[in-house]
């Protein structure tokens, strides 16, 4: 029996570190695929009731990345909606944080002609929520609380007249690295 040359044996190693890789990404993909019922990501087990009015699904995702960001560019974190416009009236928002760190959504109207994502940040790396219209913020549960965990979901709803309003999560440089999203109610 003839052992393999070193040159035939760094080859098989190379094979299989990179057969390894592979493997590792794609049980991490099939392990951040969507649950049934939600839509999202929801290893919290959250019983989530029947949700009152037009129900629009955001998804707050980090990436695991810096935060890194400013008004008109984004970071490695994002805030997205399902819909960008839903008919007046009540709306119930269900986030889902997909992403490693907690999360909130924050609901604020857009004045004028402003443009999401361009409030001033304070030094404390938040915006002012003079204005709010309510909350997610509570892990499994409705309304404000503490935030809402990884791999889980919390949810509001509001009544909302038409105009134009910003989705936010204001905790501590989250705004900044791109977690605002534009919501028109007609």
């Amino acid at each position: 029996m003839t052992l393999p040359s070193r040159r035939s044996q760094l080859l098989i190693g190379i094979l299989a570190t990179l057969a390894l890789t592979a493997l590792s990404i794609a049980a991490v993909a099939v392990l951040a695929l969507p649950r049934p019922g939600l839509g999202f990501a929801n290893d919290a087990g959250c019983p989530v009731p029947g949700l009152a009015g037009t129900v629009v699904t955001v998804a707050a995702t980090d990436m695991g990345g810096p935060m890194m960001g400013g008004p008109g560019r984004r970071g490695g974190m994002r805030l997205t909606a399902d819909r960008a416009t839903v008919p007046h009236g009540y709306v119930t928002f269900l986030v889902t944080n997909a992403g490693r760190y907690t999360h909130e959504m924050v609901i604020l109207p857009l004045p004028g002609t402003q443009l999401a994502g361009t409030r001033p940040v304070g030094g404390d790396g938040r915006i002012d929520e003079a204005g709010s219209l309510g909350e997610a913020s509570s892990t499994c549960a409705e309304g404000a609380g503490q935030g809402i965990l990884p791999h889980s979901s919390g949810w509001v709803t509001v009544d909302l007249p038409p105009g134009r309003y910003e989705l936010v999560c204001n905790f501590a440089g989250h705004y900044a690295a791109g977690m605002y999203t534009q919501l028109t109610v007609s």
